[in-house]
């Protein structure tokens, strides 16, 4: 629920815009709440920009109240929707839930941005059970022929909002990880293919290493989104790699 007003939506978009469209490398997906999708849009096809939506309904249509299905945000213009992301996980959505939300997003045409990933990390090595069975069920009714539709978003619960982000060089492991187990449930050569973002307390000044050290295709931004200043240098550091 952030920004919280229209004109606020529209000065951030538009200026987003304005720093995707300079962009030579790198590529910029707004998902603002649904309300302002069709403010965030641009008269005319802007380059590196898209929009996408922060979630869609488990549910087709029919009689449900205030839920929005996933046509009626691909018919404002969105082209990703995320599903599964830890704030709707910790509000009670379970990985059978998150799957029926990834099916309608896929049958609408749209590209489904699947957020995964631990809730604590331990010396043992707890978190990759926890995720291995976390991905296995997130995805365990997604036809198969439908993985060049996904993207990977892994966001380890515990480095949201935290001073820090995890390690580039524990991004790189936990991006093997996911695209393993990933190749587990489609193919090989769908987990080769599948982009991996990375998200948890990303900032200008730790997203070149994420991406450059930790190898992963791109980032998954929260609060520094509606940052203008951070999130412009943000994405030129992102563009420089």
């Amino acid at each position: 629920m952030n920004p919280a007003s229209a004109e606020e939506a529209k000065t951030i978009a538009k200026k987003t815009r304005t720093v995707a469209s300079n962009l030579t490398r790198t590529e910029v997906v707004a998902c603002p709440p649904f309300v302002f999708v069709p403010l965030a849009a641009a008269r005319t096809p802007i380059k590196n920009f898209s929009l996408g939506a922060q979630s869609a309904s488990i549910d087709e249509a029919g009689a449900h109240t205030g839920e929005v299905g996933a046509a009626m945000l691909k018919s404002l213009g969105a082209e990703y929707v995320i599903a599964g992301h830890s704030e709707e996980r910790a509000a009670g959505d379970t990985d059978e839930i998150v799957s029926r939300r990834i099916n309608r997003i896929l049958g609408a045409g749209l590209i489904a941005v699947v957020c995964v990933g631990e809730k604590t990390r331990d010396e043992a090595g707890s978190h990759f059970d926890f995720l291995r069975e976390q991905v296995r069920n997130t995805f365990m009714n997604v036809p198969v022929e439908k993985a060049k539709s996904i993207v990977l978003a892994y966001e380890p619960v515990w480095a949201i909002g935290a001073k820090e982000a995890m390690a580039p060089e524990q991004v790189h492991e936990m991006s093997i990880f996911v695209k393993k187990v990933f190749a587990d449930i489609f193919s090989q050569d769908a987990a080769m293919k599948v982009k991996v973002l990375y998200g948890g307390s990303v900032n200008s000044r730790n997203a070149a290493d994420i991406i450059g050290i930790g190898k992963v295709d791109g980032l998954l931004v929260g609060r520094e989104s509606v940052n203008m200043p951070g999130f412009t240098e943000l994405l030129k550091a992102v563009d420089r790699i």
